[in-house]
């Protein structure tokens, strides 16, 4: 099943797209923020280019696990997308993420407007990556 890792930002919508047996999450190219209506439909026709099965929304919770604006936003974007394509989806706890991929793009050297182009898809990889592994490690529980 291929799903769609999406971390929404207030410029840019990381996302990453799982392989066909959902093991690995691979970075696509973001998609720029141009108000609500416009964003969830160009998100719904990646969705069908893309032939996603499955949308995985990161929830950006506070570090205590309380929600604010953000997380507001992203349940709201999580609720036009289901409404738009009628796919099943998931909000995944998303803390870190993009810490974790400027980091990493800083590891291999990736500099000033490339990275952060980059930061965005990558942080999306790496929700995905996430819930995927736990998908997994879920199933061998349940197996």
């Amino acid at each position: 099943m291929r799903v769609l890792g999406i971390d929404p930002g207030a410029r840019r919508i990381g996302l990453a797209l799982s392989d066909p047996e959902g093991q690995f999450a691979l970075p696509l190219e973001a998609v720029q923020v141009r108000g609500m209506e416009q964003t969830v439909q160009r998100l719904a026709a990646e969705v069908v280019r893309l032939s996603a099965e499955r949308l995985v929304i990161g929830l950006p919770l506070r570090m205590d696990g309380s929600e604010g604006e953000s997380a507001r936003l992203a349940r709201k974007l999580a609720e036009r997308l289901h409404a738009a394509t009628g796919l099943p989806v998931v909000l995944w706890d998303e803390r870190l993420t993009t810490r974790a991929a400027e980091r990493a793009l800083a590891e291999v050297g990736a500099r000033g407007a490339r990275r952060k182009q980059a930061v965005d898809s990558v942080a999306a990889a790496l929700l995905l990556q996430s819930y995927l592994d736990a998908e997994h490690e879920r199933d061998g529980r349940d197996a």
